[in-house]
């Protein structure tokens, strides 16, 4: 054997072992890959029945919208009415009950002031101006 069948030898042996090296990484990658595939068709089969039930939450959903949106305008013509009623009590009552609670206020005053004026207050009848007793 010569020293260049010795070094062509020695660079085979050197190719394989380099070649075996690199083929267990490749081996594992591809189990990975394997797993991984295995995985996503699990969670592709599994995610079905979520999107049909999902699909099914969301009509329920849209028709309890659908009662809240005319719940929501039954509530604003009430309001709207319950404001029309507002101003025509106003307009209609609201005057005439100003007036007679100002009236009623101002009677009760003038009769307070009438019986301090006989208990001998301020307001007394008798007492004249520039008289002394």
């Amino acid at each position: 054997m010569s020293a260049g069948q010795i070094a062509a030898l020695i660079a085979a042996i050197a190719f394989v072992v380099l070649v075996v090296l690199l083929a267990i990484p490749l081996l594992k990658l591809g189990r990975t890959l394997d797993e991984a595939t295995v995985a996503i068709r699990k969670a592709h089969e599994g995610s079905a029945p979520l999107l049909v039930d999902a699909h099914t939450t969301l009509n329920s959903v849209n028709t309890q919208l659908e009662r809240v949106d005319g719940i929501t305008s039954n509530a604003k013509t009430v309001t709207s009415n319950v404001s029309v009623l507002t101003s025509l009590f106003t307009a209609t009552l609201g005057g005439p009950l100003v007036r007679a609670a100002a009236f009623s206020y101002g009677l009760n005053k003038a009769i307070k002031a009438r019986r301090a004026g006989r208990d001998g207050g301020v307001h007394s009848r008798g007492r004249r101006r520039g008289r002394k007793k």
